[in-house]
């Protein structure tokens, strides 16, 4: 095999796991790219964002496998790549530099966090491989049932790994963005919820217990919901308990809502669902419920 066809076939490899790991990263936590679609206002609401998410993983998925075979390269693969990227790029410029938004900007999921322009530079790396591939070598086959059939396959396996939920009833999925976090997607894995009234003495103990706690074990990932009422600040609450908890401020009425008679209140959710509700004995609900994970820190 000549020289160039081995470096063609080596950037045709290159390109093909970076944009299938990029469309697996996002297969397992999609509900991160829905919620970033939702809050740039490109789909009104999560079921929306979904079925855009899985179109676009599918779509990921075949030109990654596309990449591999000989038909319609030049033609149809390479020009489709190309625009992908292009137009990819510019809707992280908008996101970054219009709308200012420099958070993980969801290209490989939560696996690989990049901010817009970490991003841009990626894909400026990709299109410099494809506008080689494009201007050297021939067209070898020109077969277009198998461009076709590995795109219909890779969409619709998608849709059937990964089905669009409803999440209207799902009370958290609102709370898609936290302090000292960034977004997060409460209705994928294991999260901790835990309601607390920044004045409350018992809140402000159950926090300094968590806190200790996660020196010992490595349960889930506590968000806080907190409510004040202006005496004490969350500043002051977290220099108190010496906790450094995601948080999220919330109103009057939504704190009634989530606590029980009194709080502190915790909420165990397992993809998407209330695995456990905790009003007393937090430290030690969450030590029974995660004493596998003793020893093994974050």
């Amino acid at each position: 095999m000549e020289k160039r066809k081995i470096i063609e076939w080596i950037l045709r490899t290159f390109l093909a796991v970076v944009f299938c790991f990029s469309a697996y990263t996002k297969l397992i936590v999609p509900g991160i790219i829905e919620i970033i679609l939702v809050d740039h206002g490109l789909a009104a609401t999560r079921e929306t964002a979904a079925i855009y998410v899985r179109l676009l993983i599918g779509f990921e998925f075949s030109l990654g496998i596309l990449f591999l075979q000989p038909n319609f390269l030049k033609k149809f693969i390479y020009p489709c790549a190309l625009i992908f990227l292009l137009g990819f790029s510019f809707y992280l410029g908008y996101s970054g530099f219009i709308l200012k938004d420099m958070q993980n900007c969801g290209c490989f999921g939560e696996t690989i966090k990049m901010s817009p322009v970490e991003s841009i530079i990626k894909n400026i790396v990709l299109i410099v491989v494809i506008i080689y591939l494009i201007s050297s070598g021939r067209e070898n086959k020109i077969n277009i049932y198998v461009p076709f059939f590995i795109v219909v396959v890779s969409v619709g396996l998608v849709f059937l790994l990964s089905p669009v939920k409803q999440s209207k009833d799902f009370k958290f999925r609102k709370y898609s963005s936290f302090n000292n976090w960034g977004r997060v997607d409460l209705a994928s894995g294991d999260n901790l919820v835990a309601v607390f009234n920044t004045e409350c003495d018992h809140c402000q103990n159950a926090a300094k217990e968590l806190a200790l706690l996660r020196k010992q074990i490595k349960y889930p990932p506590l968000f806080v919901l907190f409510f004040t009422e202006g005496q004490v600040s969350v500043d002051s609450f977290k220099v108190f308990t010496q906790s450094d908890f995601p948080y999220k401020m919330i109103t009057t009425r939504e704190f009634f809502d989530l606590i029980g008679q009194a709080p502190p209140r915790i909420y165990w959710l397992k993809n998407g669902k209330v695995n456990a509700v905790w009003d007393k004995d937090l430290k030690e609900n969450i030590a029974r419920s995660f004493s596998a994970r003793i020893g093994k820190n974050e």
